[in-house]
């Protein structure tokens, strides 16, 4: 099967039959080459239904849970947007495609150089990166109208709240270690509404707001 049928049926089976219907977000991950964003050895199992170890004891998430997270964001095109966790760049390119900027942060400094060469390589122009901890944000470009975290927190970092715009939506997943529960956040301004979606397990936030460096 040829890398454009296999993200056919990726996007047919994986999103589309497990309800994810904005046609914005379908069409992205029509568009995106996810076979790029993974490491060479993992090539072949780009657009299966799991995760992939892309180094770092990191990983690009689940093709479903990317389409979701980025599904309850309801990107429109005008948004500026805000991830934690850049990771391969896969997700960062997915956002791309929805917003009109996005900032990405990732505490690995080999995993981000990779990943925005990459986006690069491919073209995408309203992308920008730095090193560090996610958890407190990027508040020179704040407020962001969407704010996706790709990493479990024990409880929700309040400087991305603070960097959340009103009518802003946060996606975050909250809870041990060990599992998580994927989370929306909405600012109706001095109120934040709090939405518990699906149980998921990502790899953890590190450092400030997350859980210490020196366990792992």
């Amino acid at each position: 099967m040829s890398i454009e049928a296999q993200r056919r049926q990726m996007v047919k089976e994986q999103l589309q039959l497990r309800g994810i219907t904005d046609p914005r977000v379908l069409q992205a991950f029509l568009t995106v080459p996810r076979h790029l964003f993974v490491p060479r050895e993992h090539a072949g199992a780009a657009y299966e239904d799991h995760p992939i170890p892309i180094g770092g004891g990191q990983t690009i998430s689940q093709p479903y849970m990317v389409a979701l997270m980025t599904q309850l964001l309801r990107l429109q095109g005008h948004e500026r947007v805000l991830e934690v966790g850049t990771g391969s760049g896969y997700q960062l390119a997915i956002l791309a495609e929805l917003a009109l900027e996005v900032y990405s942060i990732d505490r690995l400094p080999e995993l981000a150089q990779d990943a925005f060469g990459r986006l690069e390589h491919l073209g995408y122009l309203n992308v920008y990166g730095r090193v560090g901890n996610g958890a407190l944000g990027w508040p020179e470009h704040a407020p962001y109208n969407g704010i996706v975290v790709a990493a479990a927190a024990p409880e929700v970092p309040p400087p991305l709240l603070d960097q959340l715009a009103d009518a802003g939506r946060l996606v975050i997943p909250l809870g041990s270690q060990q599992a998580q529960m994927l989370t929306l956040l909405e600012r109706r301004g001095a109120r934040v509404d709090r939405t518990e979606i699906t149980s998921c397990v990502f790899v953890p936030l590190l450092g400030e707001y997350g859980w210490p460096l020196q366990e792992f």
